[in-house]
């Protein structure tokens, strides 16, 4: 890897020799458009067109995206061919596109409109032409596709492909039918898809989105339910970019405040249920360690992980623990102990979960995730969803007080809770507890820093009493999959495995804010990485800040035990907080009417 020389726009720039034309632009003060490109320019398609420029040399104009910079290559950007080129590209994009904007998804955040307005596109351009088929799915519990709003930008196919290991997405048909869907054009529910929401977040326009659920939360007031909301430890560490904050903007007090003026009856933290669940993970853990069950034992916090290992790794089913996600036991404690300490119907309790994540969504439909028939969860809303509702209340974020989260009987949690919104934070959490069960000592220092940062996998050695544990970190599912297949063929140094579904983790779930590239400063290496750090931050700080910082030391987690759960793994803790698998997911179900999908919505 060198430096060459290049000039832009006849000015000379020194960049480094790895780069495309796209990415060497915008290290050297250009915004060139793009569609199919994201995240520090990457692209490998090519396919919208829009970042066409002149090269000194060559005969036609060439896409930046794509275009490597050499030794003395010279570029314009500024040329009238160019400029009528990059307009035409998006007014051909415009005209196969529909321009229901005002009910749109991504209204007020959609890369097209954004595009259009810098290239001077007009919408009318070739107006009156036919249009593409459409396809409309919205099967999944936790994702929809509107093929309408569709650019065949590619960036959801390469997501699922390179960044997940995936693959279920691709292009169908050839020509002006060419669409993105499943194979065959399938449903999301049709397909092992594991509904992480990665093609949501680079989803340039409306064409991939969660499925919402605001209106079954309306439902729930209407009817006159005790409605009770929680909200992860990420969302805190992201809901305030949805109204202008910089990232990185720690926004708790003013998230809580907006909760309680939107009439919730209570408004809890989850990172109560991530205490509750490193109690029931590392005493599960240890019990593993002194009897023949599966090793490693691999955390399940993660509904995506839990997908994933259901539809490509059914026979390691028993290496997961057993524990149910933190807000999953959050809602079985609200409708069991809660309900009877304050007298309530637990069929009259619906509770709301705010989530980073769009597969949370399916996770709480689940069978195994219900006691006796009644579902732990009722609703879950992801963070960009919390923004929605409070812009439609009225609520002015700059001029929200901070607020306390409510405090009766689950208000207390760790510093130990808080970091689960991070890739490595349950397995910190977890080594935090399970040290002091082992030793009956704490540990010290109390962060435990080789499973902090981005890198896909993270391993260390943890001496115990002389013990030694080998124990990894993983997110991401191409990650993921290095350490399974390692288990798969039995040659597995670890004994106990962290995965989490999305990339960095929950910071960066499918239901998390859009993050615009042009918003971010251009000298970061790794945009990806910069946004990720800045949110776990906040997340890392509050630990620091926080009194106590271990989980086994939260008086209401020590209060529930001895009042009503009596020990970690005991009879009515499985009941309540654990869950099942299922080894023989289909992968290809048909669930709809033949040629559902297939018809114009």
């Amino acid at each position: 890897m060198g430096i060459v020389n290049i000039k832009i726009e006849g000015r000379d720039y020194q960049v480094d020799d790895s780069l495309t034309v796209l990415q060497a632009a915008r290290k050297c003060g250009y915004q060139i458009p793009s569609l199919c490109s994201w995240m520090n320019g990457r692209c490998s398609l090519a396919s919208c067109r829009v970042c066409l420029v002149a090269v000194k040399g060559e005969r036609r104009l060439v896409p930046s995206c794509a275009y490597p910079v050499r030794e003395g290559l010279e570029v314009s950007i500024n040329t009238p061919m160019a400029i009528e080129a990059r307009r035409t590209s998006v007014e051909l994009i415009l005209s196969n596109h529909s321009m229901n904007c005002q009910s749109c998804a991504k209204n007020g955040q959609c890369e097209l409109l954004e595009v259009s307005r810098i290239v001077g596109a007009r919408s009318e351009k070739y107006e009156g032409g036919e249009k593409t088929p459409t396809t409309y799915d919205d099967l999944a519990p936790g994702l929809v596709r509107d093929t309408s709003k569709c650019i065949l930008c590619g960036r959801c196919v390469e997501t699922c492909k390179e960044v997940q290991g995936i693959g279920i997405l691709g292009f169908e048909n050839r020509g002006f039918n060419t669409i993105v869907s499943p194979t065959a054009n399938r449903s999301f529910a049709e397909v092992p898809c594991i509904q992480c929401g990665q093609c949501v977040n680079v989803c340039p326009t409306g064409a991939l989105k969660e499925h919402s659920e605001i209106q079954k939360l309306d439902e729930a007031f209407k009817e006159g339910k005790i409605v009770i909301v929680q909200t992860a430890p990420a969302v805190r560490a992201a809901i305030g970019e949805e109204f202008g904050e910089k990232i990185g903007t720690p926004c708790t007090g003013k998230m809580v405040a907006a909760l309680h003026r939107l009439g919730f009856y209570r408004v809890f933290d989850t990172n109560f249920g991530a205490d509750l669940t490193i109690m029931e993970e590392a005493n599960e853990w240890i019990h593993r360690l002194t009897t023949h069950a599966a090793s490693p034992m691999i955390t399940s916090c993660s509904p995506g992980w839990i997908n994933y290992i259901e539809y490509y790794y059914p026979e390691l089913l028993p290496h997961l623990s057993s524990c149910k996600s933190p807000h999953e036991m959050v809602g079985a404690i609200i409708k069991s102990y809660y309900a009877e300490k304050h007298n309530l119907d637990r069929s009259k309790i619906c509770v709301v979960s705010i989530m980073p994540c769009v597969a949370k969504k399916y996770e709480s439909k689940r069978p195994q995730n219900a006691v006796d028939g009644i579902p732990d969860v009722d609703v879950v809303l992801t963070t960009r969803e919390l923004a929605k509702i409070i812009r439609r209340a009225g609520i002015e974020w700059k001029k929200l007080p901070n607020e306390e989260y409510d405090t009766d009987l689950l208000g207390e949690y760790t510093g130990a809770g808080v970091i689960f919104g991070a890739t490595g934070g349950v397995m910190e959490a977890a080594v935090r507890t399970a040290y002091h069960i082992l030793t009956g000592k704490e540990l010290e220092p109390v962060d435990f820093e080789p499973v902090r940062g981005f890198k896909g996998i993270k391993s260390v050695t943890l001496d115990i009493l002389g013990q030694k544990y080998n124990i990894a970190v993983a997110s991401g599912m191409k990650n993921a999959k290095v350490l399974l297949e390692d288990i798969k063929a039995g040659k597995s140094p670890y004994q106990f495995i962290e995965i989490m579904g999305c990339p960095g983790g929950c910071i960066n779930g499918g239901g998390q804010p859009y993050v615009k590239e042009l918003f971010l400063p251009n000298e970061d290496d790794d945009i990806l990485q910069t946004y990720m750090q800045k949110r776990a931050s906040i997340l890392y700080n509050e630990d620091k800040l926080k009194v106590v910082r271990r989980s086994h030391l939260n008086k209401d987690i020590q209060l529930l035990y001895k009042d009503y759960l009596k020990e970690p793994g005991s009879h009515l803790a499985h009941k309540l907080l654990h869950t099942s698998y299922n080894d023989k997911r289909e992968k290809y179900p048909n669930i709809h009417e033949e040629g559902f999908l297939n018809q114009s919505k």
